[in-house]
């Protein structure tokens, strides 16, 4: 009788590696929380978060399958660390100080790498991780060895980087750090920008990992 309970007790979408062997799809939200974003672009920002969880709750593979985990800055805050979807439960950001992007870029990178040994512990496969850099400034911090991590990494396929510029966001430094060019948000459009993220993530998960995924057109939140 125990043992019924017990699995009964299991949710749905565990993040348990026993209980949910599926390979896992990482992604890292590092969001940019500096006093400038503070206001309508804070709100947009958090509820475009909210849309993604919800988006991915609707797919059956990428509530098992995806892991969501977002850094702050600054300072720079692991807000949640990784977490299957029905798992991931972001809270209502606020606005604090400056923009130590370079840290907080660095900080992601050292999560992935540290969540993909884990999942190597355990024998779970899984899909080349997603860091997502959203920032309407420019670090206040050194960014030269975040910029090399993220070539580095891009050039040894450990993860995906992309940079989404906010109006007033320098696109020449993030031109510098991604290898991938930066989008720049049309307006405050995050929630077109999750939906987009969201079913991007829902095609890769659905695929076997390795397999080439050809990504959706940024079409309908990015300015070219």
């Amino acid at each position: 009788m125990d043992e019924y309970i017990s699995f009964e007790q299991i949710p749905f979408g565990s993040d348990n590696f026993a209980d949910n062997p599926e390979p896992r799809c990482p992604c890292v939200l590092l969001l940019d929380t500096s006093g400038s974003m503070g206001g309508m672009p804070l709100m947009q920002l958090n509820e475009g978060v909210r849309t993604f969880k919800q988006e991915l709750l609707s797919d059956h593979l990428a509530t098992k399958r995806v892991e969501v985990a977002i850094v702050t800055f600054g300072p720079v805050t692991v807000e949640s660390d990784f977490h299957t979807v029905p798992n991931f439960h972001p809270r209502e950001l606020d606005t604090t100080g400056d923009t130590p992007m370079g840290e907080a870029i660095l900080k992601g990178i050292d999560m992935i790498t540290k969540r993909k040994k884990e999942y190597k512990n355990h024998g779970i496969s899984y899909y080349k991780p997603w860091i997502i850099l959203i920032t309407d400034g420019a670090p206040t911090d050194e960014w030269a060895r975040a910029a090399m991590g993220v070539r580095e990494g891009e050039a040894g396929k450990s993860f995906a980087f992309f940079a989404i510029g906010v109006e007033g966001a320098n696109m020449e430094i993030l031109k510098d750090i991604s290898v991938r060019a930066p989008l720049k948000l049309k307006g405050l459009m995050f929630r077109e920008f999750f939906m987009w993220l969201s079913a991007s993530m829902k095609m890769v998960s659905s695929k076997n990992p390795g397999t080439a995924v050809n990504l959706l057109p940024p079409s309908g939140w990015s300015e070219l």
